[in-house]
């Protein structure tokens, strides 16, 4: 079975900054309760997410050698 890759138009950090922005428009539209907050918490999520691709995919992290060198 083959399996087709697609590139997508948007990049990945740029689809999870509008997914911020987005809940973040939607909570200040939205009295202060229980929704307001799940929105901005998941505007926070999605932030996190979003610096932790950033340090995932940064040139200078580097993959773990095996076995590991000698000193």
């Amino acid at each position: 079975m083959q399996k087709h890759q697609t590139r997508r138009a948007v990049s990945f950090e740029v689809r999870l900054a509008r997914q911020a922005a987005r809940a973040r428009a939607e909570a200040q539209t939205m009295p202060t309760g229980k929704d307001h907050d799940a929105l901005i918490e998941r505007a926070r999520q999605v932030e996190t997410a979003a610096e932790l691709n950033a340090w995932l995919t940064s040139p200078g992290l580097k993959s773990p050698q095996y076995p590991p060198p000698e000193r």
